[in-house]
């Protein structure tokens, strides 16, 4: 889960004092290795005399896109949520002197379990799959049903207008990353200010939740935390669904999706239905055809805008993960999908 200790980026010797003067438990003699994987936020396992308790997330090196990295909105989230249904790594403090490990972090519980990164949950049973999903679905009508007023992040976001305010901010995060000229990318950026709805509603969002997001116990099918609040905002709650409904659209190879699977032998539940259930959990109830091709549109889009970050960043030298390279062409992928879609085909795939 982890790979050897990162002492290039991480001074543990700088770092322990900052920890026993601001997170309970961490008297002792503290290591940090690197988790393997991820293309933004470098995270750490912090071990306090070879137990392991903590996580440490922290913002990666180089010049920064001025919103992109938001480690302290991460740390504002989960410490709103950690007393509500949604289950959070309770965090425990935050740092935004870049003195003490180079950039701004925060430290968190280390929650223990399971974490799935193929959407088709290899390991498990047809029985155990459909409860996995089950439970991903309960969990995300449970954020949306937090009222932001009730946990104090009223200014977490601004209300409303949700989908315009979003394509204009990845439009010019796009435009910072570009590389080459992708036309579909181009005829989105035309066509969702166009097209968008006008959809008022405003709730909690992840922004990224997904089965590779998740702890699960290690006995049984219960989240017991959502991780990676990086993208988190107020918003839409149809964006956090269709974002997240993504891996129905995109086949295992190089998205780890699930379009290419035979998801009745699996006992993964269909698009349409695991969609039918979030409506019935969260009072939604069916959800407008037009407005779910738009949500899809957008997620798709401001995908291939973070996969194109996630490329700069790789050409910069500043990327987490030596995989990010391959994020250019699928940047490209991505936003022939949404231009797909947008122009009616509904049940169109990678």
């Amino acid at each position: 889960m982890a790979e050897g200790q990162d002492v290039r980026t991480l001074d543990v010797a700088r770092l322990s004092p900052w920890l026993r003067d601001h997170v309970p438990g961490a008297d002792g003699v503290i290591t940090a290795e690197k988790f393997v994987g991820g293309q933004s936020n470098p995270t750490y396992l912090l071990a306090v005399d070879g137990e392991e308790k903590f996580v440490l997330r922290r913002k990666p090196d180089g010049v920064l896109l001025p919103s992109a990295h938001a480690v302290e909105r991460e740390y504002r989230v989960t410490d709103a949520l950690k007393d509500t249904d949604v289950p959070v790594a309770r965090p425990f403090a935050l740092c935004e002197d870049a003195s003490i490990v180079g950039t701004p972090f925060f430290v968190m519980d280390y929650a223990r379990g399971r974490n799935f990164w193929d959407a088709r949950l290899p390991d498990q049973s047809p029985v155990e799959r459909a409860a996995i999903y089950d439970e991903m679905n309960r969990v995300l009508a449970a954020l949306h049903a937090v009222d932001p007023v009730a946990v104090g992040l009223e200014t977490y976001g601004r209300p409303g207008n949700y989908f315009a305010r979003q394509v204009a901010r990845w439009t010019k995060q796009y435009r910072a990353t570009e590389t080459q000229r992708i036309e579909a990318m181009e005829r989105l950026i035309d066509w969702l200010p166009a097209n968008d709805p006008g959809l008022e509603a405003s709730r909690i969002v992840h922004g990224d939740f997904r089965n590779d997001n998740m702890i699960f116990a290690p006995d049984a099918p219960r989240i017991v935390a959502v991780l990676d609040w990086e993208l988190s905002t107020l918003g839409h709650p149809l964006a956090d669904l269709a974002q997240h409904v993504m891996a129905w659209r995109v086949p295992r190879e190089g998205y780890r999706g699930l379009s290419d699977a035979n998801l009745r032998a699996l006992g993964i539940p269909s698009e349409a239905d695991y969609v039918r259930r979030y409506g019935e959990r969260s009072g939604a109830g069916a959800i407008d055809p037009n407005h779910w091709r738009y949500a899809l549109t957008f997620a798709m889009f401001r995908n291939a805008g973070i996969r194109q970050g996630v490329y700069r960043r790789a050409i910069d030298g500043n990327a987490s993960s030596e995989a990010a390279a391959m994020h250019g062409a699928r940047a490209g992928e991505i936003a022939g999908l949404a231009w797909r879609i947008a122009n009616g085909d509904d049940d169109a795939r990678l």
